[in-house]
C-alpha cells in the first residue's frame, strides 16, 4: 500500500520547529525581553520611606547623650495640663513667630536644666499632627503633647516620624463636654445627628458617650482622655539627654502647678482664653505626677486604665469605624527608658 504525504505532515513539522524555537528563545532570555517591551509589568512600584528603618540608625556613634544646639520645639494644643509645659518653657511661641518676646521670663528647663525649649502653640490638633510628622528640621516640632486616642488615630500617618510616647502629661477630668440645644436628656439624642470635630480628643469622648448614653463630661470618665508627651523617633534616639531633661522639667513644673497654679494659670489664660477660667481649666485637666506616670505605664502601682489598654482600645475602635490602615501595637509606640531613668533617680 503506497503512503501519501498529506498537509498534516508539514503542519506537524512546523509545530515542532515552533516549539523548539520557543524553548531556545526562552532559555536565551529573548521572551523576557519581548514581554518587558510589549507587555510591561503592572506590578505596583515599591516605595521606600524612613518608616521602613529604625528611627535611630542615623544617631552618631560617640555623641548620643547631647542636646541640640537649637531650641527644642514642643508642640501643644492648650489644655489644663499645658500649664506645666508653659511654666517649663517660660511661655508659648508659634511656628510663625518662634522667638520669645524681649524681656520674656526664662522657663525652668532653661534655668534649672540648661535646655533651651519652646512651647509651640497650635490652635488645631491636625496642624500639630502635621508639624510632628515633618519634624523641627523641616519647619515642624520635635515633640508634641497628644491624647492617646489621637496618637492611635494618627499612627499610620505618623509612621515615618516613628513617634514614641515618653510620659503622661495629664488626664481630662471634665475638660470635654457634650452640649445640645433643645435636648432635655441623652436619651433624646436617639435618631439624631451629632456634630463633632473629628480631629480632636472630643471625638473619642463623643464615641464613648454614645456607647454608654449616661455620661455628660469627662469628669464621669476621668481615665478616658489622657494626654501624653511624644517625641519623634529620630529626635529621641539622637538626643536622649534632652529627653530626660524635658521629663524632669515637666514633672517639676507639673508638681509646682498642682501646689500653686497661679503662674501657670496666668500663662494658660494668655494663650487660651477660650478655656474660660484658667484655674478651673487646670482643675479639670491637672498635670500628672510621677506616681501617675508609674501607674499609667505599669512601672509600679495600679491604674484603672493603662497606656497599653487605652491605646489598643482606641485603635480597635477606629478600625471598627474603618478609619485607616491597621496601627502598630501599643508596645511599639512607647519608649520608657527616660521615664524609668528619672523614676529610679527620684526614688519612691
Amino acid at each position: 500500500m503506497k503512503l501519501h504525504r498529506g498537509p498534516g505532515l508539514f503542519l506537524f513539522l512546523f509545530l515542532c520547529a515552533l516549539g523548539a524555537s520557543y524553548v531556545l528563545a526562552s532559555r536565551m532570555g529573548y521572551l523576557d525581553r519581548l514581554q518587558e517591551r510589549y507587555f510591561p509589568s503592572t506590578r505596583e512600584a515599591v516605595r521606600l520611606s524612613p518608616g521602613d528603618f529604625p528611627a535611630g540608625v542615623a544617631a552618631p556613634v560617640a555623641d548620643v547623650a547631647s542636646v541640640p544646639l537649637r531650641p527644642v520645639l514642643i508642640g501643644f494644643s492648650p489644655r489644663g495640663a499645658s500649664a506645666g509645659l508653659l511654666v517649663a518653657a517660660g511661655g508659648a511661641t508659634t511656628l510663625d513667630n518662634p522667638v520669645p518676646p524681649p524681656g520674656a521670663a526664662q522657663g525652668l528647663l532653661k534655668t534649672a536644666y540648661a535646655l533651651d525649649a519652646r512651647a509651640v502653640l497650635f490652635a488645631k490638633e491636625d496642624d500639630l499632627r502635621h508639624a510632628l510628622a515633618i519634624g523641627a528640621e523641616n519647619g515642624g516640632v520635635d515633640m508634641a503633647t497628644l491624647s492617646v486616642d489621637r496618637l492611635a488615630a494618627w499612627a499610620p500617618s505618623l509612621r515615618d516620624a516613628a513617634p514614641r510616647t515618653l510620659m503622661l502629661v495629664g488626664r481630662s477630668r471634665g475638660q470635654e463636654a457634650l452640649a445640645a440645644v433643645g435636648v432635655p436628656d441623652l436619651a433624646s439624642l436617639r435618631g439624631k445627628r451629632l456634630g463633632v470635630y473629628p480631629y480632636g480628643s472630643s471625638h473619642y469622648f463623643a464615641l464613648w458617650l454614645l456607647s454608654r448614653a449616661v455620661l455628660a463630661t469627662t469628669a464621669d470618665a476621668p481615665h478616658l482622655v489622657a494626654t501624653v508627651l511624644v517625641a519623634r523617633g529620630d529626635f529621641a534616639a539622637r538626643y536622649p539627654d534632652a529627653v530626660r531633661r524635658v521629663l524632669r522639667g515637666l514633672l517639676d513644673t507639673g508638681q509646682s502647678v498642682l501646689k500653686d497654679p497661679t503662674a501657670g494659670a496666668r500663662m494658660l489664660g494668655e494663650v487660651a482664653p477660650y478655656l474660660g477660667d484658667p484655674i478651673e481649666a487646670i482643675r479639670s485637666a491637672p498635670p500628672a505626677t510621677l506616681a501617675d506616670n508609674r501607674a499609667f505605664f505599669g512601672l509600679s502601682g495600679e491604674a484603672p486604665v493603662t497606656y497599653d489598654e487605652l491605646f489598643q482600645s482606641a485603635a480597635a475602635l477606629f478600625q471598627k469605624l474603618k478609619r485607616g490602615p491597621p496601627v502598630p501595637p501599643a508596645e511599639d509606640t512607647k519608649d520608657l527608658g527616660a521615664l524609668k531613668y528619672v523614676s529610679e533617680a527620684r526614688g519612691p
